[in-house]
């Protein structure tokens, strides 16, 4: 098979060949800048987010570190590192290469044409809002980026090429979060924010408007400065093979990731890589606790988000304490290997020191304070190092004869043991349980632990849509199965489809033997069928028969399970509370449903239910919404004990605002609120008048809902 060249857009070409901002010249993000070069030096690390506001230089000193990169040799000779920018609305094929349809119908060759990612080879892949990228564009990035290659199954084409590139994302956390999987997937993640200091912005603003008075004259005057930071990058590139990262600090990594209680095992990789690059970066020889330090700030903060309301990042007092803690235990490592190569620890007791008269170098194991060793976690240097059985007292005391010591070291389980029962009972540390009524989630945490949070069922809109990409409802989408072939060909090619279209059309086309003769007609495309995310209104009643404690406890506790599976279905949310003898918008549409979240916790309770109003506040907003986004489908979800009594006739004016919403075609889905033993039932009569589905609270904060819940009216 062969490869079509690469064809870049002006794009391309026009950031890799002009030059722009200095790098050395953007004043007040030196974190950033570091982050990138570190990246740059050892592009293994996986690549930078840049979370922020607007106007803080993010695509300034990203466009300007591909100037510094060195340049590429390829088959077309020595060419400057390229700036590739990937759009928002960029389809799979764009991105990762598709077949060269026009060659095939031309020439009847099999041949691949490359994307975004085999142009960004060894250069920068600039990803905008990359929040608002589909997830699974951002998982083949994210791959591309780890591995350094990219390797395509598809339409018949089976081909592999080289991608290292330094990845870049931006985003702003107000326009929606990235899941937490992917946020992991990135190396190292900045927090920009603009300075807050006079001089700073003073110094922004000037070297700006220099810049744009005069371009060429303000790069020449930071060209040797740019000049220097590119050498060194080239230097460190070389000699980061050469730097040793010894065990002390190894271990140093490791405990410093186990204190933050960050999930897998890559944050310690990347802190490792990191750490190693910011030494090659320093011409040091050797990681040192500095460094570790730096990759620490850099590659942990966002790792601890697991939760998609969590807030990420780290404070200058945890990291204090996480390093103090990790210095211990960077000092018992330091003291077990010179306690193992046979030399004095200073400030160890005697019992600690070698034996002189032991010619083998082994110490007397039951005087090495071994027992204590083994208890606190760390490994002992005489039981077979970090590897060796640790499982009790007896294992760990040297003692040949006893069962531990025959259990090879290389199998931490004895035979017949259940892995799964060993490591429940070895978890005796009181912070690695799961959080109880008793003892609160660990500190850092925002919300209640995920465990005493609802399960929500999944609903979803009727039909097929043609919204944004999701999780929820069904759709026509550019990802996911083919179901059937179409003439139209946006969403990529239908083989088969074309085939067929174009074998009964041969003997017109004069074709008596050899290959099928092909003309544009014949060309199917493929109708794609996915999932869509949708508009999640939530109206909320906040009344005061809702206000008792227990109630609005499971009520707030029940909408921010409903948040969360919006969040995962990758939904925009709206909340509207009703209250006293009116609605309030609280929420408008937005899909950062962690800002909701923080919006419920100031909601106000009492007074009457205003239901009427509720529902009309919401049928307005679904009509402004249906002109400003028409394909994203709506799905309203009201959270009332069905007890009107806000406003003149309010059950007879709820009824009637219910069926006008009904007559709108608007997917709903009540939830009964009521309690106690007496019920009247008025909710599920407001749910018949919505032509909704129906469910009780006590339902929704169970288990008992197990598959999806539709609404049971028409489409």
């Amino acid at each position: 098979m062969s490869v079509s060249p690469v064809t870049y857009p002006e794009s391309v070409r026009a950031a890799a060949d002009e030059a722009g901002f200095p790098f050395s010249a953007v004043v007040g993000q030196e974190r950033l800048q570091l982050a990138l070069i570190l990246c740059a030096v050892h592009p293994g690390i996986g690549g930078v987010l840049v979370r922020g506001e607007k106007g803080t230089a993010k695509s300034t000193v990203v466009r300007a570190l591909a100037q510094l990169l060195p340049p590429v040799v390829d088959e077309s000779g020595a060419r400057p590192a390229r700036l590739v920018e990937l759009p928002v609305g960029a389809t799979e094929d764009r991105v990762v290469g598709s077949l060269d349809l026009e060659r095939v119908l031309r020439d009847g060759e099999q041949a691949f044409k490359p994307g975004l990612l085999a142009a960004a080879h060894h250069g920068v892949l600039y990803v905008d809002e990359v929040n608002l990228l589909h997830d699974h564009l951002v998982d083949v990035l994210l791959d591309a980026a780890a591995m350094g290659r990219v390797h395509i199954e598809r339409d018949g084409v089976s081909h592999t090429h080289p991608a290292r590139f330094v990845l870049v994302g931006t985003m702003n956390p107000e326009e929606g979060e990235l899941r937490p999987q992917l946020l992991d997937r990135f190396g190292l993640t900045v927090d920009v924010v603009a300075s807050r200091e006079v001089d700073v912005r003073m110094a922004v603003v000037r070297r700006r408007l220099d810049y744009e008075a005069d371009p060429a004259a303000f790069a020449a005057a930071y060209a040797a400065a740019d000049r220097e930071v590119a050498e060194r990058i080239l230097t460190a590139r070389d000699r980061i093979a050469e730097v040793a990262l010894d065990n002390v600090e190894l271990r140093r990594i490791a405990a410093l990731c186990a204190s933050f209680d960050v999930d897998g095992m890559r944050a310690d990789l990347v802190v490792a890589r990191t750490a190693t690059a910011h030494a090659a970066w320093r011409g040091a020889t050797a990681v040192a606790e500095a460094d570790v330090r730096v990759a620490a700030e850099l590659a942990l903060p966002h790792r601890r988000r697991r939760d998609p309301f969590d807030e990420p990042g780290i404070s200058e007092e945890q990291l204090d304490e996480a390093m103090d803690r990790a210095a211990e235990e960077a000092a018992r490592a330091e003291g077990d290997d010179r306690l193992g190569k046979g030399e004095a620890v200073p400030g160890a007791g005697p019992q600690d020191q070698p034996d002189p008269q032991d010619e083998s170098g082994e110490t007397d194991v039951e005087n090495s304070g071994a027992d204590s060793e083994a208890q606190d976690g760390s490994p002992n240097p005489h039981d077979g190092g970090p590897d060796a059985s640790d499982d009790g007292p007896d294992a760990a005391d040297g003692d040949p004869n006893s069962p531990g010591a025959e259990q090879d070291s290389r199998d931490p389980w004895p035979p017949g043991t259940d892995p799964r029962q060993a490591n429940d009972s070895r978890q005796t540390d009181p912070d690695q349980r799961e959080p109880s009524a008793d003892r609160p989630a660990r500190e850092g945490r925002t919300g209640a632990p995920t465990a005493a949070l609802p399960k929500p069922p999944r609903w979803e809109v009727p039909g097929v849509g043609e919204g944004a990409p999701g999780r929820r409802s069904r759709a026509r989408t550019r990802q996911g199965r083919v179901v059937k072939a179409i003439e139209d060909t946006s969403t990529g090619l239908h083989l088969l489809g074309t085939i067929f279209a174009a074998v009964p059309r041969q003997y017109e086309r004069g074709r008596l033997t050899g290959p099928l003769a092909f003309a544009a007609d014949d060309l199917r495309g493929a109708y794609r069928e996915g999932r869509e995310g949708n508009l999640v209104v939530f109206v909320v009643d906040t009344s005061g028969s809702m206000a008792a404690r227990d109630r609005l406890s499971a009520v707030t506790n029940a909408v921010v399970a409903l948040l969360r599976d919006a969040y995962q279905r990758r939904d925009k949310v709206a909340v509207i509370t009703m209250r006293g003898q009116d609605a309030e918008l609280v929420l408008p549409p937005t899909s950062s449903v962690d800002i909701a979240v923080r919006r419920l916790a100031d909601l106000r309770t009492g007074g009457k239910t205003p239901l009427a109003q509720g529902l009309l506040k919401a049928r307005d907003l679904l009509r402004r919404e249906r002109v400003r986004d028409p394909h994203r489908r709506p799905l309203l979800v009201l959270l009332t004990d069905g007890r009107a009594t806000g406003g003149t006739d309010p059950v007879p004016r709820a009824r009637t605002a219910a069926r006008m919403l009904a007559h709108d075609s608007v997917t709903a889905m009540v939830v009964d609120c009521e309690r106690g033993m007496i019920r009247l039932g008025l909710a599920r009569d407001l749910a018949a008048e919505l032509r909704g589905g129906y469910l009780q609270l006590s339902d929704l904060t169970g288990d008992s809902v197990a598959g999806i819940v539709r609404a049971t009216r028409a489409a």
